[in-house]
């Protein structure tokens, strides 16, 4: 256990989120996506909600600015809202207010999986639970601050 890691982050996730680079993506999929077919890199989960693995990994991860959070269109329509949507809003209203969800359709969504830096698999049983983020930056230091905390 480490202090103020969420404990739902486990060595392996911790490593690759450490690892990935600005613009690089990770996708949270749903139980019923193929991420052993799709994904680089897969971590499973398959015991949490993919809301539950977001929150985790917001609380480390910065998202880029402009569009760093899409999820697919539920049987190719955008403007179809599914609860665990607004579950993801939520959340990411939590760690980066003011950013939204993009739509993305059919096999766009999947191609942006496929080219994903890692795929974590959650247990996440509601249709169409899948989010891709895109990670940002932490800028240079603030004078007069801890190092632990950083302009963006």
């Amino acid at each position: 256990m480490l202090k103020g890691v969420d404990p739902l982050l486990g060595p392996e996730l911790l490593a690759i989120l450490r690892a990935m680079g600005h613009g690089d993506e990770i996708a949270v999929v749903d139980a019923n996506y193929p991420a052993q077919t799709h994904g680089k890199r897969v971590v499973r989960m398959d015991g949490h909600t993919a809301s539950a693995i977001l929150d985790a990994v917001l609380s480390l991860l910065p998202l880029d600015t402009g569009d760093a959070a899409f999820r697919p269109c539920p049987l190719g329509n955008c403007d179809r809202l599914e609860p665990v949507f607004a579950d993801f809003e939520a959340v990411i209203g939590r760690h980066e207010p003011g950013l939204r969800l993009t739509p993305i359709a059919g096999e766009a969504f999947y191609e942006r999986v496929r080219n994903a830096y890692a795929v974590v698999a959650s247990g996440e049983r509601r249709l169409y639970g899948n989010i891709v983020l895109r990670k940002g930056v932490i800028g240079p230091q603030i004078p007069g601050t801890s190092p632990r905390f950083s302009a963006r």
